[in-house]
């Protein structure tokens, strides 16, 4: 038998035996993820009497392209407006979780005496909740617009951030097989900055081009361009040895600025859904059932504690934000099992051979069984916070009760409150722009080969080519860097006017205002030069050179300074407008 049948043989096993499961799964009204996985427990190798799967290699590569459709589908679930708008519940709960049940799975897995690679993985893989398994669970509930629901929504949000972030680093620290601070620390301040220049280019750019592209009106080219524009991004990722499903979630976070955004998730809905069984049915082919019988009490024991760990971190998350008991419980108790991102976490530790094997269906038990768990931890929410709420002594009632009203009294009110917003926007600005020229310094770094390649032609000195190099990354961080300096003003100007008094200053108030709002734009800006140093150590040409560069770089500055005022203006306006439009619904 050739190749080719070998392929065909093994997709229409996958595909017919995936849905003849699906079908009875959804008969019953199970999650269809669990059918998928299901189906690939009854055609793997740990499933007598036949071994149906020929090519397990070929099986693989579609299972990876089924983690980049998943994420990209995910992705484009996400907004960046809608994670504004879920506000601190959202990212208390979720670093809460997160954290406790890293915590939780790590120590689990040490008491157990796994390895540390193993018991670091189990962490990770309990700490994300399933989105796929929850909103499907609201859906035949009925819950899915309700308060606590829209909390949840915001939580999963973030923790998919965050589940990007893991995987990262998890891919870091197992190449190393250490977990030193600074290096944890360096790859993920590296990881935020690519993220925040990612999504910035990005936003800037690919909703005009699929603009462009839907003004021909064909399904077909707004088709390809979005496959080809996520393939080419996932590319890019890569190269710059960072796992593919970060490419996957940040290309669909982009497209999801988009206002033919709609469109895209009909385009892509067909051909996510395929790959995205054919994923879940590969998780099913390493699933060895006799590993329930031989790790029940693991599996146990990890149930309960994604359970009750997550019933009390999220739950508490939520409380501390200023939610209801009723609220918060019913957030817990939705947040309580672990889905997609668990498997992909354990494919990665496969794939870069540092867990052991029994890890991976022990993960795939608990999160069948949670998953089947859900909906009714969903049910059982609102009679037990009641029947808690009863128990409860009338003095811990009461002072939860005040808690939430001192949480109220901490809300700026009036002038202050809008004066918060604007120092909160004036800092993300600030933020979004140095992570711009650091982005900047860095991709010329990173590059500095081929361009001195380049630039050979002109000049053999390296010298020179580092000069030239950095000389132009600087010319192209200018209209940021100048930003960057006006809103350093603005917020210095507001500081010394809201923080410089004069029943304090006196006589010295206006003076005292101008020295403040005048040094601290000037060391900042001193800062950030260092910090830009720092950063493109590779390529800093000699002192020299450097004086010269930095003299014709502030020349060009003065020389231009409307012109580049004007230009970052525009790119502004247009990531706002970008950002503020409304999803075409056609």
């Amino acid at each position: 038998m050739h190749a080719v049948e070998f392929f065909i043989q093994d997709l229409a096993v996958i595909m017919l035996i995936a849905g003849v499961v699906t079908i009875v799964f959804n008969y019953f009204k199970q999650p269809v993820v669990l059918g998928y996985i299901v189906a690939g427990v009854i055609i793997g190798p740990h499933t007598p009497p036949f071994e149906l799967i020929q090519d397990k290699d070929t099986v693989h590569i579609l299972a990876e392209l089924g983690v980049i459709f998943l994420l990209f589908s995910l992705g484009l679930e996400f907004s960046i407006k809608k994670l504004a708008k879920v506000g601190a519940t959202a990212i208390v709960a979720a670093v809460a979780e997160i954290t406790l049940m890293i915590w939780i799975g790590y120590e689990i897995g040490s008491w157990f005496g796994w390895k540390k690679m193993d018991a670091v993985f189990l962490g990770a893989m309990l700490a994300v909740s399933s989105t796929t398994i929850i909103v499907k669970a609201l859906n035949e509930l009925g819950m899915k617009n309700e308060k606590f629901a829209q909390i949840i929504f915001g939580i999963l949000i973030v923790e998919d951030i965050l589940a990007i972030g893991m995987i990262a680093l998890l891919s870091g620290i197992a190449t190393s097989g250490s977990v030193a601070p600074l290096a944890v620390l360096a790859t993920v301040g590296k990881l935020l900055l690519f993220m925040t220049v990612a999504l910035v280019v990005g936003i800037l750019v690919v909703p005009r081009i699929l603009d462009y592209v839907t003004r021909f009106r064909s399904n077909e080219m707004l088709h390809i361009s979005v496959l080809g524009i996520c393939f080419g991004f996932c590319l890019l990722v890569m190269k710059l040895n960072y796992s593919v499903a970060l490419g996957a979630f940040l290309v669909g976070a982009i497209m999801a600025e988009s206002r033919h955004i709609h469109r895209i998730e009909r385009s892509i809905e067909s051909i996510r859904d395929m790959f995205s069984a054919i994923f879940f049915v590969a998780i099913g082919l390493l699933f060895d059932p006799r590993v329930l019988l031989q790790y029940w009490l693991p599996i146990t024991l990890i149930t309960l504690a994604v359970v009750f760990g997550k019933l009390v971190s999220s739950g508490l998350g939520a409380f501390l934000s200023g939610h209801s008991g009723r609220t918060s419980m019913r957030v817990g108790m939705g947040l309580a099992q672990i889905g997609e991102f668990s498997f992909i976490i354990a494919a990665l530790g496969v794939s870069l051979k540092v867990t052991s094997d029994f890890l991976y269906p022990i993960v795939v038990a608990v999160s069948a069984v949670t998953a089947l768990l859900t909906p009714y931890l969903i049910r059982l929410a609102d009679p037990l916070s009641l029947k808690l709420g009863r128990l409860m002594p009338s003095r811990i009632a009461s002072v939860f009760g005040l808690y939430a009203v001192w949480l109220d009294s901490l809300q700026p009110q009036g002038d202050k409150a809008e004066l918060t917003r604007i120092f909160r926007r004036i800092f993300l600005q600030i933020m979004i722009n140095l992570a711009l020229v650091a982005g900047i310094f860095l991709v010329s770094a990173y590059f500095v080969d081929a361009l001195s390649a380049r630039i050979a032609d002109w000049t053999a000195d390296v010298q020179i080519q580092k000069a030239l190099i950095w000389g132009a990354a600087l010319l192209i961080s200018l209209p940021f860097l100048v930003a960057t300096y006006r809103k350093l003003q603005a917020f210095s100007m507001l500081l010394a006017e809201v923080g410089v008094k004069p029943e304090f200053a006196g006589a010295h108030t206006e003076r005292t205002r101008r020295l403040i709002s005048e040094l601290i734009p000037v060391l900042a800006i001193a800062g950030i030069m260092l910090l830009i140093f720092a950063l493109s150590s590779s390529i800093l040409p000699p002192f020299n050179l450097l004086i010269v560069v930095l003299l014709g770089a502030a020349g060009l500055a003065v020389l231009l300074w409307r012109r580049l005022i004007m230009l970052h203006s525009r790119l502004q306006v247009a990531l706002i407008e970008t950002l503020d439009e409304m999803p075409d619904d056609k």
